[in-house]
């Protein structure tokens, strides 16, 4: 994490939660109210471990960098004043950095919501230094894994009105989510592989994600760890040699609407047995040669039941043969 501000400008304060200010520049977007409840009766207990941070700005009035849902709960319970870290204020660039370091190090925002402060990172750095900074210099910057970072981008380049809907989902209990953040960074890694292999349904791809959508409203896409079927689908051509037609196909069956075929369903009819042979293949290559190193020494110096799962190999195949 970049060393934003020296420690030497910090100071630990009593302050009333009513002087205190939200932060305009806030990334945190949800407020989920059973979280808020939780927190509530955790200060309630054990009063507030945590400081929360903030900075006095030139007019001298306390602005949060970190401790929103602290501070809303403290309002609530009435308590007079808060432990509170005071800094100097920071530039509008060390303002987003700060809360997304402090965020990387004690606890997870949603996805959206670090995607959303990424890119008014980004807008700042132009201004700010005129640079665009790189994955690695993000990562420094805000305490953020470069995974992170590349889930993020993925939400940020999804269509504005498909991020609309996410913020209504993600305002809901975690249990009542259906098209959720992962649900969207699988869908949008598939549909990445789908493209750079069939161009053909980039067009479209508003359509296609209407379509899979709808599919798991409906319950057709179950686990949202489906996606990465749909992605060894679309990969099958390279991978184990799939003709290029039958996947097409298998393509248009999952992107469309009228199809109810499951994703799972129509990877196990065109290539999870091509999967499983090419596996299968690696296997016995190294059973091969593991067969080929025992016979230069004693068959019996062989572990027991190694060699009766050998045996019971050989069977099985003098029947397949044999059939």
């Amino acid at each position: 994490m970049a060393k934003l501000l020296s420690h030497q400008h910090l100071s630990l304060k009593q302050i009333s939660p009513d002087v205190i200010q939200s932060n305009p520049d806030n990334p945190r977007l949800f407020f989920r109210p059973e979280e808020m409840e939780e927190l509530e009766v955790s200060i309630q207990k054990i009063g507030i471990q945590v400081p929360v941070s903030v900075f006095e700005d030139i007019n001298g009035n306390f602005v949060l960098i970190d401790g929103e849902r602290r501070t809303r709960c403290a309002r609530k319970l009435n308590l007079h004043t808060i432990p509170a870290l005071v800094q100097k204020q920071p530039s509008p660039l060390q303002n987003l950095l700060l809360m997304s370091s402090i965020h990387a190090l004690r606890e997870k925002w949603d996805y959206l919501t670090i995607a959303l402060n990424l890119e008014k990172i980004l807008l700042l750095y132009g201004k700010e230094k005129g640079e665009k900074p790189n994955e690695s210099t993000l990562s420094k910057d805000t305490g953020l894994s470069r995974g992170q970072i590349r889930r993020c981008m993925l939400l940020l380049n999804i269509p504005s009105h498909y991020r609309d809907e996410l913020k209504i989902e993600l305002e809901k209990k975690k249990s009542d989510q259906v098209i959720t953040e992962d649900f969207f960074l699988e869908m949008e890694g598939a549909l990445r592989a789908v493209n750079r292999r069939f161009p053909e349904y980039e067009e479209s791809v508003d359509e296609i994600r209407d379509v899979l959508i709808k599919k798991r409203r409906e319950g057709i896409i179950g686990a949202v760890t489906d996606f990465r079927k749909l992605t060894k689908i679309a990969t099958s051509p390279e991978n184990i040699g799939t003709e290029r037609r039958t996947i097409k196909r298998a393509l248009d069956q999952i992107f469309n609407s009228n199809n109810k075929s499951t994703i799972e369903d129509i990877y196990n009819e065109t290539v999870q047995f091509a999967y499983a042979e090419k596996r299968i293949g690696v296997q016995v290559s190294a059973v091969t040669k593991f067969i080929d190193e025992a016979l230069l020494i004693k068959v019996d110096s062989i572990d027991e039941e190694l060699l009766a799962e050998l045996k019971g190999l050989y069977f099985k195949l003098k029947k397949i043969f044999k059939d």
